[in-house]
C-alpha cells in the first residue's frame, strides 16, 4: 500500500512511519519541517491549514493517517479544528484514519471524559478541539472515508507489549505506547475495519 502518515515526524507520526515501512508499505512522511522520518520512502514539507496540498496528499495514497496535534505551548487550538473542518469540507476522495484524543470517551455514566472535574487542565484544550473534530466527522456523511481512532487515557506511556484491545466509546484499558498504537492505526490502514465511526485502543 501507499500510506502517508500527516504529522509523521511527531512521536505518535514517527511510531506509525516505522511499523508501517516494517510492513514493507510505500511511506510518505509529511510535516511542517519535512525533515525526514525513519522508514519513509518520501518527506515532504506541508502545513495542515493548506487544505488543497493535503487533499493532494490523501487523494493520492491508499490510506492517509493524520496524526497532528493543537498547539501544545498555550496558543490557541480553534485554528487545527477549523484545518480539519476545512479538509472535511473538501471532500477528499481517499481514506483518512485521523489520531484523535482520549477526552472524547465516555466514562461508564455515558459523559465525556473531558467534562470530568479530575481531568487536567492542561490537557483539556486539545481535549475539546479533538472533540469538536469528532462531531464534524461525525456530520460528514458517508461520501467522506473516515476513522478516528482514541488512545487510551494515560497515552503515552513507555511501556511496549506488542498488542492491543479494542473497544468502541469508552476506554478499553489505562495505558498505550506510540508502538503499540501504531500497530493498532497500520492495521485500521490495512484493514478499513471501522469506517465511518471512532473506536478506542489500549495496551493488551
Amino acid at each position: 500500500m501507499n500510506i502517508t502518515v500527516i504529522g509523521g515526524t511527531g512521536n505518535t507520526g514517527a511510531a506509525v512511519v516505522a511499523e508501517a515501512a516494517r510492513r514493507g508499505h510505500t511511506v510518505t512522511s509529511a510535516s511542517r519541517s519535512g525533515r525526514h522520518a525513519e522508514g519513509a520512502a518520501t518527506d515532504v514539507a506541508v502545513e495542515f491549514a493548506d487544505t488543497a496540498a493535503v487533499v493532494d496528499l490523501v487523494n493520492a495514497a491508499d490510506a492517509t493517517i493524520v496524526a497532528v496535534s493543537p498547539d501544545r505551548t498555550g496558543g490557541p487550538v480553534q485554528p487545527t479544528v477549523d484545518a480539519f473542518k476545512a479538509v472535511i469540507a473538501a471532500r477528499p476522495t481517499g481514506r483518512l484514519v485521523i489520531v484523535g484524543g482520549a477526552g472524547s470517551l465516555l466514562d461508564a455514566d455515558g459523559k465525556r471524559l473531558v467534562d470530568s472535574p479530575d481531568f487536567p487542565a492542561d490537557s483539556k484544550p486539545e481535549a475539546l478541539a479533538f472533540s469538536e473534530v469528532l462531531d464534524a466527522f461525525r456530520a460528514a456523511g458517508d461520501d467522506l472515508a473516515w476513522t478516528l481512532v482514541s488512545p487510551a487515557p494515560a497515552y503515552p506511556s513507555e511501556q511496549s507489549t506488542g498488542a492491543y484491545v479494542v473497544g468502541k466509546d469508552n476506554p478499553v484499558g489505562t495505558n498505550l505506547s506510540p508502538a503499540d498504537f501504531a500497530i493498532a492505526l497500520v492495521d485500521e490502514a490495512e484493514r478499513d475495519a471501522h469506517r465511518g465511526e471512532r473506536f478506542a485502543v489500549a495496551g493488551a
